[in-house]
């Protein structure tokens, strides 16, 4: 990130607390931060639509946008030195997305022609794959997914022996049977995702509980939108906690995908937003990454298997848009996810 990037961010954090003026920003971020480069930078992310005055002169004020809090750089690791309790957090749902991810793309055109670019060296090499080695580069993508979707849940197993489960049916000791049942269950998933890419084409709030159904069969978690509040250990975030409410929101959801014409978007939001708005009692994040593949499919893009994600990156990367609504880190994980995936299989 360059100095400028860093300083932009400090203040954007610095204003998701609450508004400042030019003189308070000033004082709170001390070195480097003179009233000069405060009032440079402010006026910059103003016209941005990343801050908004209210006042003038003097008295200004100055705060933050969802726009400015969405594609706002936090780093994780500066940011979880905090406690639970210390850190300034967003704790409700924040209906503004929606409008705010609806207006915005949300991946620059230096992304988009990088991953562009990987997504044709993927087609260009599978093209040249027969059927059997298709097939087996599906059995495989499958062992991939389903291991490390379930490994970032707090399953045990490892991934050869989830290729042993998956290929010989064999159980292993010292793993409970809800693990094995999990692992299955994505193996169930993602099978009737990829045996009709096309009916995900336009995703529909029935389509999603759909795949939470295969997700949670006999893990005793209910399949219907969950009713009263839940919390998330970790984070004072508290997800909608009436039905009516999440089935609104899973509603606003899919016309939110439905609407973007770019289908990285459409994968990236489902993965995100599906977990930020919690709809059933468990299985959400899991729920997220097949609908994310299942969105990636039915337009040949490679889907991800989110192989290489260490479960805490992707936990704090989680967590951090739950409590500030920022997407950079949870961004850096779906673009390095999809290059290994475009790179490594099919």
């Amino acid at each position: 990130m360059s100095a400028l990037r860093e300083k932009e961010s400090e203040i954007l954090t610095s204003l998701s607390n609450s508004p400042k003026s030019l003189s308070e920003l000033a004082e709170e971020l001390g070195a480097g931060f003179s009233k000069t480069t405060v009032h440079r930078i402010v006026t910059s992310l103003a016209k941005d639509g990343r801050i908004v005055a209210s006042g003038s002169g003097r008295s200004a004020k100055y705060e933050i946008t969802s726009v400015g809090r969405l594609f706002n750089p936090i780093t994780p690791e500066e940011y979880f030195r905090k406690e639970q309790d210390d850190r300034q957090a967003l704790t409700s749902f924040n209906h503004e997305l929606f409008e705010t991810l609806l207006n915005h793309d949300l991946f620059s055109q230096e992304e988009m022609e990088r991953l562009t670019e990987r997504q044709g060296e993927f087609e260009e090499r599978r093209k040249g794959l027969s059927p059997i080695l298709r097939r087996k580069e599906k059995e495989r993508f499958a062992i991939d997914l389903s291991w490390k979707s379930s490994q970032i849940e707090g399953n045990t197993y490892t991934l050869l022996q989830t290729e042993s489960l998956f290929k010989e049916g064999k159980h292993t000791k010292g793993n409970t049977k809800a693990e094995a049942v999990m692992l299955l269950n994505h193996q169930a998933a993602l099978d009737y995702v990829l045996n009709k890419p096309d009916y995900f084409r336009e995703l529909t709030v029935q389509k999603i509980l759909e795949i939470h159904r295969f997700l949670t069969k006999g893990l005793g978690i209910p399949n219907k939108i969950r009713a009263g509040r839940v919390g998330i250990t970790g984070t004072n975030y508290k997800p909608l906690a009436k039905a009516n409410q999440i089935q609104k929101a899973l509603q606003d959801l899919c016309d939110l995908i439905n609407s973007k014409r770019n289908v990285l978007e459409k994968a990236f939001i489902a993965l995100l937003l599906i977990a930020y708005i919690q709809p059933f009692e468990d299985g959400n994040k899991r729920t997220a990454r097949i609908i994310c593949n299942a969105l990636l499919l039915p337009n040949k893009y490679c889907p991800i298997s989110f192989r290489t994600v260490e479960p805490e990156d992707y936990r704090y990367a989680t967590l951090l848009f739950y409590e500030q609504n920022s997407i950079p880190s949870f961004k850096k994980i779906f673009m390095e996810q999809l290059e290994f995936s475009t790179a490594n299989y099919f």
